[in-house]
């Protein structure tokens, strides 16, 4: 079981995926898609941004044309954190930041990304364990 003072290595998705600041934002959509995930690093050499599946569908929402770069839809500068750093800074540095994905960096590079979902799955006294079927009293939308 992983502890709030670990690294946050330990709960890193790696390695990292990321596009180059001219992907188009179909092409980003396609690789978010593609490998089932939320969001792409910008930048080769160094991080530039970031971009996820919200900027997308607000991009979509937009009406922006689909062959728009993702450096018009990424944020920066980005918030990162260390692979050392503990599993409680990246939670603290998300709230306080109102992120939801970090990359971790480690001379320069993206070497891997912690999320909410991550800390979620991974926190057992914030874990919430799923019924496998819907309480009797609640079927048909009964709210307590």
């Amino acid at each position: 079981m992983v502890e709030q003072d670990e690294g946050v290595e330990h709960l890193m998705s790696s390695p990292v995926e990321s596009v180059l600041p001219e992907t188009t934002m179909a092409d980003a959509a396609e690789v978010l898609s593609r490998k089932s995930i939320g969001s792409l690093v910008v930048g080769d050499e160094r991080i530039e941004g970031i971009v996820t599946e919200s900027d997308i569908v607000g991009a979509v929402g937009e009406a922006l044309d689909p062959e728009t770069p993702v450096s018009a839809l990424m944020s920066d500068p980005v918030v990162t954190i260390r692979p050392t750093e503990s599993i409680q800074t990246a939670a603290e540095r998300m709230g306080h930041n109102g992120v939801k994905k970090l990359p971790v960096v480690e001379d320069g590079s993206a070497i891997g990304i912690i999320t909410t979902t991550d800390l979620a799955l991974h926190l057992p006294e914030y874990r919430v364990n799923m019924a496998h079927q819907a309480e009797a009293d609640i079927v048909d939308g009964e709210w307590e």
